[in-house]
């Protein structure tokens, strides 16, 4: 098999590469950004700073009106936005967010339509606007992937968007801006890192390129996650997440995410939960109906993390592995969906609308062992009373 691979154009990585984002657009023979980001970045005054600096190359502007998991309303408001000037790329600041919401944007300011046509299975390689981004999170790798995620306003379908188009031209990946993000914020993007660099190990599209960033992710995120959480200026933790979050959006983005994901988009499309608390609550799950189909990736998950010593025997490092993955759940304090507030009627009335969303995802297929309908609302119905 030929692994497809696609990587952005320029990275500058470490404490204090924001800075660096005049030159990167310099480089790249861009004068005219919109950036694109969030109320509370342009409020703390990170929005401005970086218009201020780019002032020298022609005349940035703010487009600060994202929304937590972007809709298709609020690409549009952007996509506007950008049209009442002559923009020739755009920058996204911000969590993953306002990077997808960028990718969107870029996209359609070229080739128009609606983000509706745009979804899987449709691959979009036609470049739209180049996208930059700096992510202000250690958690979505959006930064490095050739996707984005949109929610469709009226049917409340967390759409996933594929193609080379929603790759940045550059990403700029400074830790310190994570070093003032809370400890909620900080786990539940890092086990949206975890569950990234664990399923593009295990993906059925899975290739040696995108294992060796998976591994060396995993055992990063596994050393520093808590002491990220809880040590929040801890700057060895944070740059060692920062790093590792890259490291992962770069592995899935050239393997796959599979079943965790396909089944938690749903659940952050109708109950609002944040993505990387939905791959939490699944994670643990997930993992013990999968491994089965690939007992020694699992086993070799484990091992990468330091989880068992070297030697140890697959079945034993399996069981290590889902026994330490709902540990950490514990320690991060990841609620049930019972726990995050869903009523038990809500949830089961809405689990055949999530199982279908979830398959037309296309990421289950990429799951070792490819579930059923039955199998996938069986899980659904598991983590409610998930321990």
């Amino acid at each position: 098999m030929v692994a497809k691979i696609a990587l952005p154009r320029i990275m500058r990585v470490g404490g204090g590469s924001f800075s660096e984002a005049r030159d990167v657009l310099r480089v790249l023979g861009l004068n005219n950004p919109l950036i694109v980001t969030d109320p509370f970045l342009r409020k703390r005054g990170l929005a401005r700073l970086l218009a201020d600096s780019l002032t020298a190359l022609g005349d940035p502007r703010i487009f600060s009106e994202t929304v937590l998991d972007p809709t298709v309303a609020s690409v549009e408001t952007g996509l506007k936005f950008l049209k009442d000037a002559a923009h020739d790329c755009v920058i996204g600041l911000g969590g993953g967010s306002s990077i997808d919401t960028a990718k969107a944007i870029a996209v359609l300011a070229v080739h128009g339509g609606h983000m509706r046509d745009y979804k899987a299975p449709h691959e979009q390689n036609e470049p739209g606007l180049p996208v930059i981004a700096i992510p202000t999170t250690a958690g979505t790798g959006s930064e490095a992937t050739r996707f984005t995620i949109v929610t469709d306003d009226e049917t409340a379908e967390k759409m996933l968007c594929i193609g080379l188009a929603y790759l940045p031209k550059a990403a700029l990946v400074d830790f310190e801006l994570t070093l003032t993000k809370p400890m909620r914020l900080t786990a539940d993007t890092g086990v949206d890192s975890l569950t990234h660099a664990i399923e593009a190990y295990v993906s059925r599209r899975a290739n040696p390129f995108s294992d060796s960033f998976a591994l060396t992710a995993m055992k990063a995120i596994w050393k520093h996650l808590e002491t990220a959480c809880f040590e929040p200026q801890n700057r060895i933790a944070r740059e060692g997440m920062m790093l590792a979050a890259t490291q992962a959006g770069i592995a899935f983005s050239n393997s796959s995410v599979a079943l965790v994901h396909g089944m938690s988009r749903p659940i952050g499309a109708k109950f609002h939960v944040p993505h990387g608390m939905s791959n939490a609550m699944l994670l643990p799950a997930v993992t013990e109906f999968s491994v089965q189909a690939a007992v020694d990736r699992y086993a070799e998950c484990a091992g990468a993390m330091g989880m068992v010593p070297p030697g140890t025997v697959a079945g034993k490092a399996v069981a290590e592995l889902i026994q330490k993955l709902h540990e950490l759940n514990k320690k991060l304090e990841v609620p049930t969906p019972g726990g995050f507030g869903i009523s038990r009627q809500a949830w089961e009335e809405s689990i055949p609308t999530m199982v279908e969303q979830a398959l037309a995802s296309g990421s289950p297929a990429n799951n070792p062992r490819v579930p059923s309908p039955q199998e996938i609302a069986r899980l659904y119905q598991e983590i409610w009373t998930a321990e």
